[in-house]
């Protein structure tokens, strides 16, 4: 790679001659909406989730089985427009600003978005089948499928929603996401309060009412952004929706090719915890409770690796663009520090103080829910093990997304969560009678796995030419 000199916009801090300080900053500059975009996003659900708490046990497992379920589906798609991130990161750190090519890769992102999630739909609007023959309990499965007629409609806003937000990050200006994200959350958080129990002169639609509200929140933030991306000045001169019908089978095709393997890469992460939730259901609506608690406190700490992670693919990307090894080094260990770190302090927070954490998903005071609650507080105990390797595995990815590796992380995610990881959950749990804590110890080994192949591709990366 050569050098480039510093840059202003997208680009501020790239270059061989910046420091590691300057890189930091950059780095949470970037990376600061994008975590509070995810956070956000994740607040959609975890507000259904924690409505539930009103309602009792039976309504909190449907909607964690159905969040599990909707996130398998959502995460095939959001994977695949993903690769609009790198791909605009490398035009605008080789041609500094390609709006063209921008323009172009952000279309064919919505045209992928559309494709992926027709499937997805259907299968969501038939869950209660398939949740049956994964055989969950039949009234579980019953109410976690009239709480998906309304959540599975939000799909394909929603990956179209990762299309926009993508392009939008790797531009340097992730703050249009951030603002539609934060109205689609408040938009949720008063339609599900109102549709779950009657408020607000809407009918009392129970968990379903949930649904329903978070699908209508996210068509709200998909066209909000779209608004932003179209009529804001500083994405204007780009004109991202001219001669939108026009096709590029081409950029399609690259999308596709780079997206496929990203998306493998999140399913088999998303659907060894979608497998955990089904384990647990098959040991009692107890266990599936608790792990659905325990499972969206560690879902949130993990949106700030996730967020520092896709900083990095941008950085990285742009420094691989402009054929600039030293700065994707910098780039890339810089996210993946501040990641650890993080998560770091946060398995301290879980292993000293998870009664804290868990009082905001469930009452702590009415003895029927004691046992959810010491199950939750034990669950626990794993999270903060896997919090460290999960971490350091979502940043690693990121990092070496930047530099368009997307097949080999498929395969290391493959190996660390279904060979090494859930294995060893099933047999903990069923065979030698570890039960819930079986399939967490499971968890925690994969994920464990997963880390450090990751970070071991990324340190050889010169010796496997990935780096120009």
């Amino acid at each position: 790679m050569g050098t480039v000199s510093p840059r202003s916009g997208p680009q501020a801090g790239l270059g061989s001659n910046q420091s590691w300080s300057k890189e930091a900053l950059a780095t949470l500059i970037l990376a600061w909406p994008l975590i509070l975009t995810n956070l956000v996003e994740l607040a959609l659900t975890t507000t259904n989730l924690a409505l539930m708490r009103e309602i009792g046990p039976l309504a909190t497992a449907a909607v964690t089985l159905a969040n599990n379920l909707f996130f398998f589906f959502a995460i095939c798609g959001l994977g695949v427009v993903t690769a609009v991130t790198p791909l605009v990161a490398s035009s605008l750190g080789a041609r500094d600003g390609a709006p063209d090519d921008i323009r172009r890769t952000m279309q064919q992102g919505l045209w992928a978005a559309a494709i992926v999630s027709i499937p997805g739909l259907g299968c969501l609007l038939n869950g209660e089948s398939i949740l049956l023959l994964l055989h969950q309990d039949p009234a579980i499965a019953r109410e976690a499928a009239d709480y998906l007629h309304g959540l599975a409609w939000s799909l394909p806003a929603f990956i179209g929603y990762i299309a926009l937000r993508s392009t939008a990050a790797a531009m340097g200006k992730p703050r249009a996401a951030l603002w539609a994200a934060l109205c689609g959350i408040i938009i949720n958080a008063v339609l599900a309060w109102g549709l779950t129990f009657g408020h607000l002169g809407l009918p009392r639609l129970g968990p379903p009412g949930a649904g329903i509200a978070t699908a209508i929140a996210t068509w709200a933030m998909f066209l909000l952004l779209a608004a932003s991306l179209a009529f804001l000045p500083k994405f204007r001169r780009y004109r991202l929706f001219h001669r939108f019908g026009q096709p590029d089978f081409e950029r399609l095709g690259r999308i596709f090719r780079l997206g496929i393997p990203i998306a493998v890469t999140l399913l088999f992460e998303v659907a060894v915890f979608n497998t955990a939730a089904i384990l647990m259901g098959m040991l009692g609506e107890t266990d599936l409770a608790a792990h659905g608690i325990a499972i969206q406190i560690a879902s949130v700490s993990f949106m700030v690796p996730l967020g520092l992670g896709q900083a990095a693919t941008v950085r990285v990307g742009m420094a691989y663009g402009a054929r600039d090894r030293l700065a994707a080094t910098r780039s890339g260990w810089t996210a993946y520090a501040m990641g650890v770190g993080f998560m770091a302090s946060m398995a301290v927070l879980m292993l000293t103080a998870p009664h804290l954490l868990i009082a905001g998903f469930i009452d702590l005071s009415n003895p029927a829910n004691q046992v959810v609650v010491e199950r939750a507080a034990l669950f626990l105990v794993f999270a903060g093990l896997f919090q460290i390797v999960d971490g350091a595995q979502v940043v690693a990815s990121g990092m070496l997304r930047g530099l368009h590796d997307t097949t080999a992380p498929m395969l290391i995610a493959g190996f660390g969560y279904w060979v090494a990881g859930l294995p060893l959950g099933v047999l903990l749990a069923f065979h030698f009678g570890f039960g819930g804590s079986g399939i967490w110890l499971g968890l925690v080994s994969g994920l464990a796995v997963v880390a450090v192949l990751m970070t071991s591709r990324w340190m050889m990366r010169d010796r496997l030419k990935m780096a120009h």
